[in-house]
């Protein structure tokens, strides 16, 4: 350690790391209105632990990891001057310029939720691992190289003496958060922050992810918090779990306690909405169930699965889809997204998708909306090939395939109001004798996907993520579909919201007959909404089966290893041990 950036203090025996207290945290949003994020909380971080801060999206999870870090914006953010985060007899709130400075990254580091906006992109990561060891540690270039190869290696980076001079966007989504990871273990920090660290990454990175951080707690001393939605994930890491909504804790304790006999309801609905493996409830329970004191409800279980009389509504055989990059001067290099993928879809069905990024899922429903120009295969709708048709012929086709994009924040037009935003597919494909008539339609959906009559008249940004994707699904049903892709519509949003957009799939597939193709690598949700499940790899079909025929009895070493990744939750074997 350079003799410039000094230590704060070990706390002694028996204290915590850090204490937060009464924290309060707010937001300008203009001169006459301020937004409380944080509202008076307070919780310790012991010494050489795991503490989960859990909650939905707006809960001030990441304004409390912020305001650790001084990493608020000024411009705007206002902390109570009551506040104090204490670390090593330090407030922490009160730290400015270069004492700031000299305690990130050494002392308290970060891994952000996005690694690709957090890398630079014109440096590569052994340049970016390296400033890091400069700057704190006064490491020369030479020994700064070495040891960021070290880290490389550390976190399983593969052949890192070669990929240290590689750049961010060369690298997989599981490798940058890895790289991420080298770095905010660079200085050997007493505390981690990871916030959503997990949060986009398919289920097997996930679990790497999970236990390379549980590997490092224990060879380097170190306590982690760490920031997550998803309490299935906490219950396999977590030592001591805090609870968060709307700005305040509603539940803290060790991780035994919070799991086994939660107190608080609000703890009670986040542990009851994720779908579970073992059972398949009509309707999935939402946070309202427990806040508005009706408490858990026994449901019966959703029938799922296919029989040989189902009919057939898309036949695919043989589907390909090949991308061309240029390699050299006059060279060209094909790239096989998807190869010889066969499949049947029964109507009124779900067909579940899985498999890690990069196996083709996404390329597949693309290409059977014409987004992408298949290069092989057919798919027969009603026994016509869709791919093959000219542009004209397929434009009836287009009202009965839609798809439900991953991101709503990008998939709706930010300049249109809700209103014009499922007007327009009306208006295009003529559905309705008049304007009047159409907003009618359009008021219906509305209330068909639980968004009130006023939302006709505001714009996206107006609105949650999960209202969002309700009016993305509301308008896919403006052309009354006979097919639905889900792509990954589902993965981004909190676990109460994830539960109201399934319940609402759901029941739309009982009252239209809508018939689903669910592409997803979260692979608790596929099993509850699925009949019937592809696993792909590579672009190629690994298995398909009946959801709880290939849950029980995975056949293939992929479907095996992408199902012994899911996380389990709390396990009263931890306790024991």
């Amino acid at each position: 350690m350079s003799p410039t950036t000094p230590r704060t203090p070990t706390p002694a025996e028996g204290e915590p790391l850090v204490r937060v207290r009464d924290l309060r945290v707010s937001f300008r949003l203009d001169r006459q209105t301020v937004f409380e994020a944080v509202k008076g909380i307070s919780f310790d971080i012991p010494a050489n632990s795991t503490v989960a801060l859990v909650g939905e999206s707006g809960s001030g999870k990441s304004v409390t990891a912020l305001a650790m870090l001084g990493l608020l914006p000024p411009e705007n953010a206002l902390v109570d001057p009551a506040s104090r985060i204490e670390y090593g007899g330090t407030n922490l709130l009160k730290l400015r310029g270069r004492a700031l400075r000299r305690l990130r990254g050494a002392d308290i580091s970060m891994i952000f939720q996005e690694p690709m906006t957090s890398l630079n992109p014109v440096y590569t990561v052994g340049w970016q691992l390296a400033e890091t060891l400069r700057l704190h540690r006064g490491l020369g270039p030479r020994a700064a190289r070495a040891r960021a190869i070290e880290l490389l290696d550390e976190v399983g980076i593969p052949e890192p003496q070669r990929r240290i001079d590689t750049f961010p966007s060369q690298m997989s989504g599981g490798q940058q958060q890895r790289v991420m990871i080298a770095m905010a273990i660079a200085c050997e920090p007493r505390l981690l922050i990871a916030d959503e660290p997990t949060t986009a990454l398919d289920v097997t990175i996930q679990k790497q992810i999970l236990d390379l951080i549980a590997a490092l707690r224990q060879r380097h001393p170190m306590s982690v918090l760490f920031i997550t939605h998803d309490l299935a994930v906490v219950g396999e890491i977590a030592d001591r779990v805090v609870v968060m909504r709307n700005g305040e804790i509603r539940e803290q304790g060790e991780a035994r306690q919070v799991f086994e006999s939660p107190q608080d309801p609000y703890t009670q609905a986040l542990l009851q909405c994720r779908p579970s493996l073992d059972r398949r409830p009509v309707r999935l329970p939402v946070i309202d169930d427990y806040l508005g004191g009706r408490g858990p409800q026994h449901l019966e279980d959703r029938d799922r699965g296919v029989s040989a009389d189902d009919p057939v509504i898309l036949d695919v055989r043989g589907l390909g889809k090949s991308f061309h990059a240029r390699e050299g001067l006059f060279g060209r290099r094909e790239f096989k997204a998807v190869a010889d993928v066969s499949f049947r879809l029964r109507r009124g069905r779900t067909l579940g998708v899985v498999g890690e990024s990069g196996s083709g899922k996404t390329t597949v429903g693309l290409t059977l909306m014409r987004l992408h120009e298949a290069t092989a295969g057919e798919a027969l709708f009603e026994g016509r090939d869709i791919l093959a048709m000219s542009e004209r012929d397929f434009m009836p086709y287009k009202r009965r395939i839609q798809i439900i994009f991953q991101n709503p924040y990008a998939s709706l037009n930010p300049r249109f109001t809700v209103g014009q935003i499922l007007t327009e597919p009306l208006a295009i494909h003529g559905i309705g004798a008049n304007a009047q008539e159409r907003t009618d339609t359009v008021f219906d959906l509305l209330a068909r996907v639980g968004l009130p009559e006023v939302s006709f008249y505001k714009y996206p940004h107006e609105f949650s993520g999960g209202q969002r994707q309700r009016i993305a699904i509301a308008r896919c049903l403006t052309l009354r579909p006979d097919i639905l892709i889900c792509d990954e519509s589902v993965s981004a949003l909190d676990v109460s919201v994830q539960a109201q957009v399934l319940n609402l799939l759901a029941d739309l597939q009982d009252e239209f007959g809508l018939t689903y193709i669910f592409i997803s690598h979260d692979l608790a949700v596929v099993k509850y909404i699925s009949d019937e499940v592809m696993v792909m790899n590579e672009g190629r079909v690994v298995e398909i089966a009946d959801a709880d025929e290939i849950y029980r009895h995975p056949r293939e070493p992929y479907t095996q290893r992408l199902l012994s990744a899911i996380p389990k939750g709390w396990q009263p074997s931890r306790a024991a041990a």
